[in-house]
């Protein structure tokens, strides 16, 4: 039997179910709480996974898992395939007659606490009947959800060129990484240097993702690595929260903390960040036909942006 007919005939949705969990939680503990299985249960079946599709789809380390550029384009039909049972099980229940006034908006947590607050709020003042479903995720998860329909709009970033077909993609703006503490934190009175730093609690992005990426090349730059013992969470409500009350350092694209800048609710390290800084933007299907709501809300977005 040919390759395809026995991938067909032996992947499970246990396999697909597992291999969502491991690229939404970026690491193999992380995703079995999330399954509510062991971990030897989850990292059996996800090679089982990779030995009928022949080929490695994360790249795992002691720091956590990476998608391959493979297991990117993999993520595109695994989504695909979970959607459409998922929308079949709501087809069974749906009533006659219902209404469907649904926007569905995809975005980088960081992305999401900085752009969407405002968004909405103005959104809301002219489509008051529209139910907005907002997810925060990583940004090849928000790419696969664009592409099979999941979402209508994304707020992401540029990914490569293969990855990014079928898709539009509009830049709002440049963000750069910010070191940033609650306004009483002793090291504002301190003169700081990233070695300083580092002899504080921090929080960062979990290990793959384009902001711990950033965080470890200023730190390389300076000849430093992160301690043992920080947080690591893609959760910008948590790690603001930690901030806020306590003495720890974020590490955060500037996007997701120029209100609490501006209202000094947090105060930024005098640390020069690396380059131009980091291009956010509205990712849509090519294909797109949006809906008045979904119009209305794209304009919002554009709106938020100063120019």
């Amino acid at each position: 039997m040919e390759k395809n007919g026995l991938f067909s005939q032996r992947i499970r949705l246990r396999h697909l179910h597992t291999f969502v969990a491991v690229a939404q939680q970026g690491t193999l503990g992380r995703a079995a709480e999330t399954l509510n299985l062991s971990q030897p249960a989850l990292s059996k079946t996800l090679n089982e996974l990779e030995q009928l599709t022949g080929t490695r789809l994360f790249d795992r380390g002691r720091m956590g898992a990476q998608l391959t550029l493979v297991g990117e384009q993999f993520l595109t039909h695994a989504v695909r395939v979970l959607d459409a049972l998922n929308t079949a099980g709501q087809s069974l229940t749906r009533k006659e007659g219902a209404k469907n006034d649904v926007v569905r908006i995809g975005a980088l947590p960081t992305a999401a606490l900085g752009i969407l607050p405002a968004v909405l709020g103005h959104f809301h003042t002219h489509m008051p009947h529209i139910t907005l479903q907002v997810a925060t995720m990583n940004n090849p998860m928000l790419l696969a959800g664009l592409k099979t329909g999941e979402l209508d709009i994304g707020i992401g970033r540029m990914s490569d060129p293969e990855l990014m077909s079928g898709l539009n993609y509009e830049l709002l703006f440049l963000e750069s990484l910010r070191l940033v503490v609650h306004p009483r934190h002793p090291l504002l009175a301190d003169t700081v240097t990233l070695s300083r730093v580092l002899e504080w609690p921090v929080v960062v992005a979990p290990v793959g993702t384009a902001p711990r990426q950033h965080t470890e090349a200023l730190l390389a730059s300076q000849g430093c690595m992160l301690p043992s013992g920080c947080i690591e969470t893609l959760s910008a409500s948590l790690s603001r929260q930690l901030t806020v009350d306590y003495n720890y350092v974020w590490f955060v694209p500037s996007g997701a903390v120029k209100d609490d800048l501006r209202r000094q609710t947090l105060s930024a390290l005098p640390v020069p960040a690396l380059g131009a800084g980091e291009p956010i933007g509205i990712i849509t299907r090519t294909d797109a036909a949006f809906s008045p709501g979904a119009q209305t809300l794209l304009a919002a977005i554009r709106k938020s942006v100063p120019e």
